[in-house]
């Protein structure tokens, strides 16, 4: 009798053994455990894109009807990118700015040697309002991202990962407020005042 259940244990274990060496058992194992893996990068992904908010991608997109608007809208930047004889590239973008998702933006940045500076090259964002393309964010430097939060109908606009601007009467203005530190314009004029004494030029 113990050698029955012996043999039978023995043959058994041979049976899973050998299973466990063929090759669609370890590729299914294999493909079960990325498969749990990428989900969870999946999801983490997410929620922390979720967090931080939606980036604005913004392409090329040479005969679309957004690329002729963003021409005309900026016609000025491109006939004086003409006048230094550049060939400027136009950037657009588009998404959502309302809560509702029913208002979206158009992004539109001039890239050229002229037109580009320090601190890189500027963004407009436009609104469409009854009909018409009006501005609602002038010339800003840095990668777009429309946050999590929002002010009144209107998403936040965070620029360049701190600069934050919001929605305000009709347009976005900036939440970055510079400090007037006391003293600090009468510290100017005494420096100035000794640059002229000691004979340095000292433009106004």
């Amino acid at each position: 009798m113990n050698r029955h259940v012996l043999s039978g244990r023995t043959l058994a274990a041979l049976a899973v053994l050998a299973l466990s060496t063929a090759p669609g058992y370890v590729a299914a194992r294999a493909k079960t455990g990325t498969h749990t893996s990428s989900t969870h990068k999946g999801h983490a992904s997410k929620a922390t894109a979720s967090q931080s908010g939606d980036p604005v991608i913004m392409t090329s997109q040479p005969g679309t009807a957004l690329d002729k608007q963003a021409r005309i809208l900026n016609a000025d930047d491109l006939a004086s990118a003409a006048r230094h004889h550049e060939k400027p590239l136009v950037l657009i973008g588009s998404a959502p700015l309302s809560v509702s998702g029913k208002s979206i933006g158009l992004f539109v940045q001039v890239q050229s040697a002229s037109l580009c500076g320090s601190a890189g090259c500027s963004t407009d964002v436009y609104l469409q309002q009854k009909g018409r393309w009006v501005k609602v964010l002038d010339s800003v430097s840095g990668p777009i991202t429309l946050g999590p939060s929002s002010h009144g109908i209107m998403k936040d606009i965070v620029v360049d990962g701190s600069d934050r601007w919001v929605w305000k009467k009709g347009a976005y203005a900036d939440t970055l407020v510079a400090t007037d530190l006391p003293g600090f314009k009468t510290s100017i004029r005494r420096h100035q005042a000794a640059m002229k004494k000691s004979g340095h030029p000292v433009s106004e």
